[in-house]
């Protein structure tokens, strides 16, 4: 899932040049890919209930890396789309699937080092994807041929399923109904909503906007994206393990001042010698975020389901799935450092929103501490 959409940025410019659009006109392409990933996290509500992990994960990685081939190999629009969809369903149920399989094995706070270990691998896509990218568009090549790689780890990803093991008592049962969830775990699908959104408005536009408004060269406009991805993978190396000393309901409250605060130096300084530091910074202050607002709101409740993680992730990659429109119409309506800056916005309200869910865990397990 990360290496298909941390190169989006990256890959725009050379699609829209191969169409002969604009980045703008092409964005909402991209949309097929996130809105799959949108409708894969909405089945992964209930999908649990009628097959294993085990054999869905098998049969929708087969389908990504047939999909990521046709990509490469067909001119066609309407293989595009579909091929994306495909890719973008499969990742939102697989993704649920992972989340849920370590939220069953664990507990606590080790749950949430779990959950930053694992999503460590988010980051290294990331910076592997986005790399190659760059280097892909720079000699010319294709601008799909970096998909090919995550073509190759989905065909890895079958073999380890074949032969690995999963906790037995993983379906989805009927004990997570949604109307007993507490506030802090609404507060929390709407925050990570925002982050995604907030996340993509950055990464997908910023390359443009170091193109046109700095006159920064292609391939140093990409380079900012890839110190990101390599300031979130030390970020969570450093929080695996921190996090198992001061703990998620701590860890959140940095994670999410962090991110809002290295947003803003994104569109508000010009040297193109400090964004890619900068970039980086920005990556290790998200501490990061995504997997420990997810830990933090599975302590809201004594077991945690399946559905609820699945919800929680339902959250964020709806944020995801109108990311291209949206993004892509900010920027036809009043240029693309708005977009940066709508960005940066998400990131505030997220705060407010996890600060507030916060508030109401502390004043709920306070009289357990006191006693």
């Amino acid at each position: 899932m990360s290496g298909m959409l941390s190169p989006i940025g990256i890959v725009m410019p050379p699609l829209a040049d191969y169409l002969g659009r604009t980045p703008a006109e092409v964005a909402p392409l991209f949309s097929w890919l996130t809105m799959g990933i949108f409708v894969g996290s909405a089945l992964a509500l209930v999908v649990f209930d009628v097959l294993a992990p085990r054999w869905w994960m098998l049969v929708l990685y087969l389908a990504i890396a047939i999909s990521l081939l046709a990509l490469r190999l067909s001119e066609a629009l309407w293989v595009l789309r579909i091929s994306l969809g495909v890719v973008g369903t499969a990742c939102g149920i697989g993704l649920a699937a992972a989340a849920s399989t370590i939220a069953s094995l664990y507990h606590e706070d080790r749950r949430a080092s779990m959950l930053v270990i694992t999503d460590g691998s988010f980051s290294i896509a990331g910076i592997v994807i986005s790399s190659l990218a760059v280097g892909f568009v720079a000699a010319a090549w294709h601008w799909a041929s970096a998909y090919l790689a995550v073509a190759a780890v989905a065909v890895v990803i079958c073999v380890l399923v074949l032969s690995a093991g999963f906790p037995s008592h993983q379906h989805a049962a009927p004990n997570g109904v949604a109307r007993s969830w507490p506030a802090p775990v609404w507060l929390c699908v709407v925050a990570l909503f925002l982050y995604t959104l907030g996340q993509y408005s950055l990464l997908w536009w910023l390359p443009t906007y170091l193109e046109t408004a700095l006159g920064a060269c292609r391939d140093n406009a990409g380079v900012v994206v890839a110190r990101f991805w390599t300031g979130m993978f030390i970020a969570q190396l450093l929080v695996a393990w921190w996090v198992l000393r001061i703990g998620a309901r701590r860890l959140v409250l940095l994670s999410v001042l962090g991110a809002f605060l290295g947003s803003l130096p994104l569109w508000t300084v010009a040297s193109l010698e400090l964004l890619p530091w900068l970039a980086l910074l920005w990556g290790v202050a998200n501490l990061g975020l995504l997997k420990v607002v997810i830990a933090f709101a599975t302590l809201a409740v004594d077991h945690p389901s399946p559905r609820l993680v699945a919800a929680l992730l339902f959250g964020a990659t709806s944020g995801t799935a109108i990311s291209p429109v949206v993004t892509a119409a900010v920027a036809e309506f009043s240029g693309v450092r708005s977009v940066l800056q709508l960005g940066s916005v998400c990131y505030f309200v997220l705060a407010v929103l996890v600060g507030i869910a916060w508030l109401i865990q502390h004043r709920r397990t306070a009289p357990i501490s006191k006693s």
